[in-house]
C-alpha cells in the first residue's frame, strides 16, 4: 500500500458512496465507516514510525507534481479525519433513519478524502486545492440542510472562500520567491530567515486563512451560523475535522513562518480575543449546539495562541488538546442530535432528569464535560495545563493567567450543560429503539477524552513526532502528574473558578441576558455581503444598456489610453519597412470600407460596407504572405455576412438618427483608437518584419513539431491549452445562442408584397444557384477534409477546415427553396460538444509521455502522424458545431402571434 492508494482509496469510497446510500439507504454508513477505519489502518501502518513520501507527476513543466508526505504531524490529523469520519458514518445509519442520505453520505466521503488530501499534500498547489474542495464540500453539506440553510451556507462560503483567496495568494508568493512548489523544500527554505519582507508577507497570509477556517475573531461568527447543519455535520466538519484544517495550517508553517515577529503578535493576540469571546458567547447561550459552537471558537483560539508561542511545550500543548478537542467535541455534539431526536429539543432549559431517563447517554456527556472544562483525570486536564504551561514558559504569567481565566470560563459552561440537564424531574423522551449506533459512537469519543488521560504516555510517540514535524523537539513525556508547580496551580485556580461560576449561575446568567457588543458577527458579514451587491450592481450599472456604443466605448478609451501610455513611457525606435502601390491601394480599400460603414443608413449597406473592409484585409494578409491568417479571415468574414443577413432580418432596415455630435465624438474615438493601436504595433514589434519569437518558432517549429506549417502548430502544440480553452468557449457560445433564440421569441417583420410576380416563386428563382451548390457543396466537404489533413504541413488545420465546412452549410442554406427545407436538423450542440471531448481526450493521450495535451508523434507506412491531429478534430468539431447552430437557430424565423407562437 502506498500513500496514493491511500488516496485513491479515498476517492475510490466517495465514488462508491452513491451506490451504497441507494441499495442501502441510511445503512450505508455501515460499509462507509469501514472503508474509513481501513483506510486508517493503513496509513497508521505506512507511517507510524517513518516518515513516507510518494512523487506523482501532475504539471511537470510547473514543478507541480502529487506530492504526498505522512510524518508524524499528518499521521494525527489523517488519525482525526478518518476515526472520527467512521464514528459519524455510524452514528448516521441512525439518526438518517428514513429520510434520504445519498447527497449526505456522497459529500461527507467525499469531505473526508478532501481533508486527507490537504494534510498528506506536500505540494503547495495540492494543498490549496484540497483546501477548496473542504471548503465547497462544507458549503454543499450546510446547504441540503433545509430551506433556511441557504443564508447561513453562504456567509459560511464567503469567509471561507476569502481565507481560500489569501492561501492562494500566499502559494503564489512562496512560489516565486523558492522557486518550487514541494511544500517539504519550499518551508526550508533560507529565504524565510534571509528575507523579513517575505517571511512576514506569507505568515499574515497564511495566518489569515487559517482564521478564516478555524473560525478566529474577526471571522468566528460563520461557525456558529453553521450550527444548521445535521448533528453529524457539525461534529466532523465544525468540530473535529474541517475547523482543524486551519489549525494543522499553522502546525505546518509555524516553524519558518516564526522567522517573522508578526507571527506570534498576531497569533497570540487574535487567540486570546478568540477564546475569551468564544467561552463568554458559549456562557450566554442555550441551545446546547451554539453553546458547544461558541466553546469550538474558544478552544480554537488557544490552540492557535499556543501555536503563535511556539515553544517545544507549546506545541506539545497543540497538538494532544487537537486530540483531547476531536474526542470530547464530537462526543458533545453528537449527543446534541441524540437529545434533539429523542426530547425534540436542544434548549437546555427545557429539559430535566436526563441521568435517570438517558442514563448511558448522560453519563458519556458527564464524561465528555468534565474532559471539556480540563478536570482531571481527563485528556483535558493534560492538554490544559500544558497550554497553561506553554503560555507560562513562552512569554510570561500574565499570559497564563489569562489563559487560566479563559479556563475557568470554559469549566463554568461546561458545567452548566451537566447541572442543567442531567438532575431533576425527567423530561418525557421518545423510546430509544434503534438509536444504539448514536450511542455506540458517543461513546468512543467520550471515552477516549477520558481515558487518554490516564494513559497519556501512550501517546509519547505519536505525539513527539507531530511536534518534531512542527519545529519543535521529539522528547516528549505526557503524564496527567507534573508534581506541584504554577501551571498546576493556575490550573487548580480555574476549576475552582469555574466552580463558583456554576453555582453563581442565576446570577452570571442575569448579567449576561443582554447584548454584550453593539454589533453582531453574522451582521458584520451579512451588511459586507450586502455592501458588495450593493457596489457592484451600481458599478454594473454603468454597462447596463442595450447601447453596442455604450460597450464599443469603453475599449475604444482604453486601447487609446493604453498605447499612448506605452509610446510615453517605452520612447520606442522603429524601422522604416518599405511599402508597395498594392499597400497603398488595398490601404485605400479598407479605408473606403469603414467611411462606407460610417455614411451607411442601412443595415444592409453598413454591413456591406463591412464586408468591404474585412475582404480587403484578408486580401493585405494575402500579399504579406500569412496564408493561413488570410484564409481565416476570408472565410470568417463569408460566413459572418451570411449570419449578419440572417439577423437583419428581425431588425429595422435602417438606423435609429442619431445627434451629429455623438457621431462626431464616436469617429473621434475610433480614429484615436486605431492610430494608437497602429503605434502600439509598431511598439511591440519593432516595426521589423519578424519578431524575436516568431523568428525562434521558424527556426525551431517544424524541428521540434515535426510539422511545416507553423501557425498551426502553434495553435495545436505549442499554444495547445489556450486552443482548448477557445474551444471550451466556443461550445458555450452555441449553449449561448441556443438559450437566447429558444428562451424569447424572434420577431420577424411582415414580408411585404412584392411588386413583380416575376420575383415570387422562391424555387424557380433558385434554380441556378441549386444547380450550382450541387457541384460545389461536395467540392467544398471534400476541400474541408484536405484543408483538416494537410494542416500540419501547409496552409489549413481544424479551424479553417471548419470554416470551408461551414461555407458549404450556407450555401446549402442560400440554395434551399424555404426555411424549412434549410434547417439541416443536426445536432449542432452534441457536435460542439464532441468536439471538446474530442480534443480532451488526445490531451490525455499525452499522459503517455508527459503531460496533458503533449503530442505523441509516429510513423505509419512511412507518413508522419502527430495526435495533434486528434485535436485538430475537436477544433473542426466545434466550429462547425458553432456555425451550424447559428444557422440554424437564426435562419428560421418564428413569427410572434397574438398569446402563441408559430415557427
Amino acid at each position: 500500500m502506498t500513500l496514493l492508494g491511500l488516496l485513491i482509496g479515498g476517492w475510490l469510497l466517495t465514488a462508491l458512496a452513491p451506490l451504497f446510500a441507494r441499495w442501502l439507504g441510511h445503512r450505508a454508513g455501515w460499509p462507509l465507516a469501514a472503508g474509513l477505519l481501513v483506510l486508517a489502518a493503513m496509513a497508521f501502518l505506512l507511517g507510524y514510525d517513518a516518515n513516507v513520501e510518494q512523487s506523482v507527476p501532475w504539471i511537470p513543466s510547473l514543478d507541480i507534481a502529487l506530492r504526498l508526505r505522512l510524518d508524524g504531524l499528518s499521521m494525527v490529523f489523517v488519525a482525526l479525519v478518518l476515526v472520527v469520519g467512521a464514528l459519524v458514518m455510524i452514528y448516521s445509519t441512525a439518526y438518517f433513519r428514513g429520510k434520504p442520505t445519498v447527497s449526505y453520505y456522497t459529500l461527507m466521503t467525499a469531505f473526508a478524502a478532501s481533508m486527507t488530501m490537504l494534510v498528506l499534500a506536500d505540494d503547495l498547489v495540492l494543498l490549496f486545492v484540497s483546501w477548496e474542495f473542504t471548503t465547497l464540500c462544507s458549503y454543499l453539506l450546510i446547504l441540503r440542510s433545509g430551506p433556511d440553510a441557504g443564508p447561513p451556507a453562504t456567509r459560511t462560503l464567503l469567509v471561507t472562500v476569502a481565507g481560500g483567496l489569501c492561501l492562494l495568494a500566499a502559494v503564489a508568493t512562496i512560489t516565486v520567491r523558492t522557486g518550487t512548489t514541494h511544500l517539504t523544500t519550499a518551508l526550508a527554505d533560507p529565504a524565510w530567515a534571509e528575507d523579513g519582507t517575505f517571511a512576514a508577507t506569507v505568515a499574515v497570509l497564511v495566518a489569515v486563512a487559517a482564521m478564516t477556517k478555524s473560525a478566529q475573531f474577526p471571522f468566528h461568527a460563520w461557525l456558529p451560523d453553521a450550527m444548521v447543519a445535521p448533528a453529524p455535520v457539525s461534529a466532523y466538519l465544525h468540530a473535529a475535522a474541517m475547523v482543524k484544517a486551519g489549525i494543522y495550517l499553522l502546525l505546518r508553517f509555524a516553524e519558518p513562518a516564526s522567522h517573522a515577529p508578526v507571527w506570534s503578535v498576531l497569533l497570540i493576540s487574535v487567540g486570546l480575543v478568540t477564546s475569551f469571546i468564544g467561552a463568554i458567547f458559549a456562557l450566554q447561550r442555550t441551545d446546547l449546539k451554539a453553546l458547544l459552537a461558541y466553546s469550538t471558537v474558544s478552544h480554537l483560539g488557544l490552540l492557535t495562541l499556543v501555536i503563535g508561542i511556539g515553544t517545544t511545550t507549546a506545541l506539545t500543548a497543540a497538538v494532544v488538546h487537537v486530540i483531547a478537542h476531536a474526542s470530547f467535541k464530537s462526543a458533545g455534539f453528537l449527543y446534541v442530535g441524540l437529545l434533539e431526536k429523542r426530547a425534540g429539543t436542544r434548549d437546555i432549559r427545557e429539559v430535566r432528569g436526563l441521568l435517570r431517563s438517558m442514563p448511558f447517554a448522560s453519563a458519556l456527556i458527564l464524561v465528555a464535560a468534565i474532559a471539556m472544562g480540563g478536570i482531571p483525570p481527563t485528556l483535558g486536564f493534560v492538554s490544559k495545563e500544558l497550554v497553561i504551561d506553554g503560555a507560562l514558559h513562552g512569554t510570561g504569567l500574565w499570559l497564563a493567567a489569562l489563559v487560566a481565566l479563559s479556563a475557568a470560563i470554559t469549566v463554568a459552561y461546561s458545567g452548566r450543560v451537566v447541572v442543567s440537564t442531567l438532575p431533576g424531574t425527567p423530561t418525557p423522551l421518545t423510546p430509544a429503539r434503534g438509536t444504539w449506533p448514536m450511542a455506540a459512537a458517543i461513546a468512543v469519543g467520550a471515552l477516549a477524552a477520558g481515558a487518554l488521560g490516564l494513559f497519556a504516555p501512550v501517546l509519547d510517540p505519536v505525539v513527539g513526532r507531530a511536534v518534531a514535524a512542527s519545529g519543535g523537539a521529539a522528547d516528549v513525556h505526557l503524564a496527567l502528574w507534573h508534581g506541584v508547580n504554577t501551571a498546576l496551580g493556575l490550573s487548580l485556580a480555574a476549576i475552582a473558578a469555574g466552580v463558583v461560576l456554576i453555582l453563581a449561575r442565576r446570577g452570571v446568567d442575569r448579567a449576561l441576558d443582554r447584548r454584550l457588543f453593539p454589533i453582531t458577527g453574522v451582521g458584520a458579514v451579512e451588511a459586507i455581503q450586502h455592501g458588495v451587491v450593493v457596489g457592484g450592481r451600481r458599478l454594473g450599472d454603468f454597462g447596463r444598456t442595450t447601447a453596442p456604443a455604450a460597450h464599443l466605448a469603453v475599449p475604444l478609451v482604453l486601447v487609446a489610453l493604453i498605447g499612448a501610455g506605452g509610446l510615453v513611457m517605452l520612447r520606442p525606435t522603429w524601422e522604416a519597412v518599405p511599402s508597395t502601390w498594392v499597400d497603398a491601394g488595398l490601404l485605400l480599400v479598407v479605408s473606403g470600407g469603414v467611411l462606407a460603414t460610417l455614411l451607411a443608413r442601412t443595415r444592409l449597406g453598413a454591413v456591406i460596407s463591412v464586408g468591404i473592409a474585412g475582404f480587403a484585409v484578408a486580401l493585405w494578409f494575402f500579399t504579406l504572405g500569412a496564408t493561413d491568417v488570410a484564409l481565416t479571415q476570408l472565410l470568417v468574414e463569408i460566413l459572418t455576412v451570411v449570419i449578419m443577413v440572417l439577423v437583419l432580418r428581425h431588425l429595422p432596415p435602417g438606423f435609429p438618427r442619431r445627434p451629429r455630435g455623438r457621431s462626431i465624438v464616436a469617429a473621434v474615438l475610433a480614429v484615436a483608437a486605431g492610430v494608437v493601436a497602429t503605434f502600439a504595433t509598431l511598439v511591440f514589434t519593432g516595426g521589423s518584419e519578424l519578431s524575436t519569437v516568431g523568428r525562434w518558432f521558424i527556426e525551431n517549429g517544424p524541428e521540434a513539431t515535426g510539422g511545416s506549417n507553423v501557425v498551426n502548430t502553434i495553435l495545436v502544440e505549442f499554444r495547445a491549452l489556450d486552443t482548448f480553452g477557445e474551444l471550451v468557449v466556443l461550445a458555450v457560445a452555441a449553449l449561448a445562442i441556443a438559450a437566447l433564440v429558444e428562451a424569447r421569441p424572434q420577431m420577424t417583420r411582415p414580408v411585404l408584397p412584392t411588386a413583380s410576380r416575376m420575383l415570387e416563386p422562391p424555387a424557380l428563382n433558385m434554380v441556378f444557384i441549386r444547380v450550382f451548390a450541387r457541384l460545389l457543396i461536395p467540392l467544398m466537404v471534400f476541400g474541408s477534409i484536405y484543408a483538416l489533413l494537410r494542416g500540419h504541413n501547409a496552409p489549413g488545420g481544424g479551424f479553417i477546415a471548419a470554416l470551408i465546412g461551414a461555407a458549404a452549410l450556407a450555401l446549402r442554406y442560400l440554395a434551399a427553396p424555404t426555411d424549412d427545407d434549410a434547417r439541416s436538423g443536426l445536432p449542432y450542440l452534441s457536435i460542439a460538444g464532441a468536439g471538446v471531448v474530442v480534443a480532451a481526450a488526445s490531451g490525455f493521450l499525452g499522459f503517455a509521455e508527459q503531460s496533458f495535451l503533449t503530442p505523441l508523434h509516429g510513423y505509419v507506412f512511412g507518413y508522419h502522424l502527430t495526435s495533434s491531429l486528434v485535436f485538430d478534430v475537436g477544433v473542426y468539431l466545434a466550429v462547425f458545431g458553432v456555425i451550424l447552430g447559428a444557422l440554424d437557430l437564426l435562419g428560421v424565423p418564428r413569427v410572434l402571434t397574438k398569446g402563441s407562437e408559430s415557427r
